[in-house]
């Protein structure tokens, strides 16, 4: 039976928290980050006050994680306080309840931190610590009640996870992690393009823009570099991306490269001209080994993961594959995953491949349904409890 409760919930990711009260329609997405702009020295802008500056050109990026786990407190702190404070995400923590997503296996020492600063800093009323998967997962359930296995995908900035879940809870043994993420694939961009026409290595907040606008994944990858080779009209995948120069445009654009598209425009544009890069980049989910790294890509991390999960859940987490996280926004990867774990799956199995509408708030949109289970009291930990036991009960209760 559900319970009608406000929750605040806090899905802290590595590039964006995606934060709000349960009762909300959509969170709020905002980077969880600090960050310097060269126009305005002595401003630091924190989270979503960007939007402020003037000049996004040369940003320098002070990041609470890295490698995907939480390690600069100071960092982070100031962007919770931005993130609680009125002109954000006011939340009144000795009313409302807080669920925080960390990230798989996360160390315990960062886990004591977290829980001691939500006590012991906010005076929280009580907390509940969870991976963002098993919120995924719940929200899954919740749209599909007769299923019994779901196998998360999760492509975020740092890490891509891959994990089975049976009956809600997750098999840690069939967990498998890539370490390929949003970062590397916008920090690869940045040296295709400094090495072949401009030098990029500063412009992060825009080469991500690039990435966002103009990069696909290919469903035929040799099909599509031939393609590319070719020269004028033939070349189908070439295309202009317009940079931004911060005074008459925010944020660039991609444009076809036919030269009636390019009449009216100002002299003055920056342009860069995306071919290969364009399907190259995304490939490196499905090939780590392109970069040196000599891990598997994911389609054959989900049919790893599902290999080592009981036989009689296997077909069931093979039709009840869900992607998550800003990666798999890339046009065309739902369609390259579910056609390659297709080609590798035994062929008496249905395989089918879920992308949400939109798979960044996904797992906050689980954690505000899970705010309303009857069961979810027991799950947290109250701030009585926190002090007469300390951290040994929350390990115990939360199963990172």
């Amino acid at each position: 039976m559900a319970i009608s409760r406000e929750v605040f919930v806090l899905d802290n990711g590595a590039y964006t928290a995606k934060v709000g009260i349960s009762n909300s329609e959509h969170p709020r997405v905002i980077p969880n980050c600090i960050m310097k702009a060269k126009s305005e020295r002595r401003r630091p802008f924190v989270g979503d006050q960007l939007e402020d500056c003037r000049d996004a050109s040369g940003l320098f990026y002070i990041l609470p994680f890295q490698k995907g786990y939480l390690v600069n407190w100071d960092v982070q702190k100031n962007v919770w306080d931005y993130i609680f404070s009125k002109e954000c995400c006011p939340a009144n923590f000795s009313e409302t309840p807080l669920v925080v997503t960390e990230p798989y296996f996360n160390f315990p020492s960062i886990q004591e931190a977290m829980t001691e600063i939500f006590f012991e800093e906010y005076e929280c009323k009580s907390l509940l610590r969870i991976n963002a998967g098993d919120l995924s997962c719940y929200n899954y359930k919740k749209k599909n009640p007769g299923t019994l296995c779901c196998l998360l995908v999760d492509s975020g900035y740092s890490f891509t996870h891959v994990v089975p879940y049976i009956k809600g809870k997750k098999l840690k043994q069939g967990i498998r992690r890539i370490d390929v993420g949003g970062k590397m694939l916008t920090n690869h961009l940045k040296e295709i393009i400094s090495y072949r026409q401009l030098h990029v290595m500063d412009e992060t907040h825009v080469m991500n823009q690039v990435k966002e606008d103009a990069c696909f994944v290919s469903q035929n990858f040799f099909r599509d570099m031939d393609i590319a080779r070719k020269r004028d009209k033939e070349n189908t995948i070439a295309r202009d991306y317009v940079l931004p120069d911060f005074t008459t445009l925010r944020r660039g654009y991609v444009r076809s490269i036919d030269p009636v598209d390019k009449a009216g425009e100002s002299e003055q544009q920056q342009i860069l001209r995306l071919n290969n890069e364009r399907f190259t980049v995304p490939e490196i989910m499905f090939h780590p080994s392109d970069l040196g790294i000599s891990q598997m890509g994911i389609p054959e991390a989900i049919c790893h993961s599902i290999g080592v999960c009981p036989v009689e859940a296997q077909p069931h987490l093979y039709a009840n594959i869900l992607l998550t996280g800003g990666c798999s926004l890339f046009p065309g990867f739902r369609e390259r995953v579910e056609a390659e774990v297709r080609s590798r799956a035994p062929d008496d199995l249905d395989v089918q491949v879920t992308l949400p509408a939109n798979p960044v708030t996904y797992a906050w949109h689980g954690g505000a349904l899970l705010g309303q289970d009857s069961e979810f009291s027991n799950m947290t930990v109250s701030r009585e409890e926190y002090e007469e036991e300390g951290h040994s009960l929350c390990f115990e209760k939360f199963d990172i």
